[in-house]
């Protein structure tokens, strides 16, 4: 599913990636596309593919979490980043093998060393495009927004529930499921009817 799903949808977004390129390369100096180091399965370190959204060496300032108003984002990277279309690229790592469409997202190793006992099972499966968090999560910038550090905010409002939900995905995942998290998640790129966004769980100045 991932290689023939995966495949087809290069080819019908190649359109959109030959306008989002030029839209990049347009706007603000820098490569059109980002590299960065994300844990995958087993542990294995790789390099996650991104249409960039942010100024070039953004990720040297050491802050991996990035709020609504994070000056650091570009803006095209605003647009990119509302509709997820910075994800697309994600689509060679599934074809590399590197991700799934579908799974826990992967993370940076420095939130991954952060990791119990227990969310270290999120590591028994390739990462993926997508998953319930995404779709749960999908304001996860305007959660963060206004906090002096969007990392222990992440940690604090966000990080527990997501690996909550990545690990009931981990044990309980099939294709019908699958299909369904694909299916939502279309839909909320689209903005058409679905689960309401999380909420946040409180606010830290």
């Amino acid at each position: 599913m991932d290689i023939v799903l995966g495949a087809i949808a290069i080819v019908v977004s190649s359109p959109a990636w030959l306008a989002i390129a030029l839209a990049i390369r347009v706007s603000s100096p820098g490569p059109v596309f980002y590299r960065g180091t994300r844990v995958g399965r087993g542990g294995a370190t790789f390099r996650m593919w991104k249409f960039r959204t942010m100024v070039t060496n953004a990720d040297r300032s050491g802050v991996w979490s990035t709020a609504a108003d994070d000056p650091r984002i570009t803006r095209i990277g605003k647009m990119l980043r509302a509709y997820k279309l910075d994800e697309l690229p994600q689509l060679l790592n599934v074809l590399a093998g590197d991700m799934s469409l579908v799974g826990p997202r992967p993370q940076v190793p420095a939130d991954v060393a952060k990791y119990t006992p227990a969310e270290r099972e999120l590591l028994s499966v390739r990462p993926g495009m997508t998953d319930e968090a995404s779709i749960r999560f999908r304001n996860e910038a305007e959660i963060l927004l206004g906090h002096a550090d969007p990392d222990a905010a992440y940690d604090a409002l966000i990080r527990p529930e997501k690996s909550r939900l990545g690990l009931e995905y981990v044990r309980r995942r099939s294709l019908a499921n699958d299909l369904r998290i694909i299916r939502d998640t279309i839909a909320v790129a689209l903005g058409l009817p679905s689960a309401p966004p999380a909420a946040p769980l409180g606010r830290e100045r």
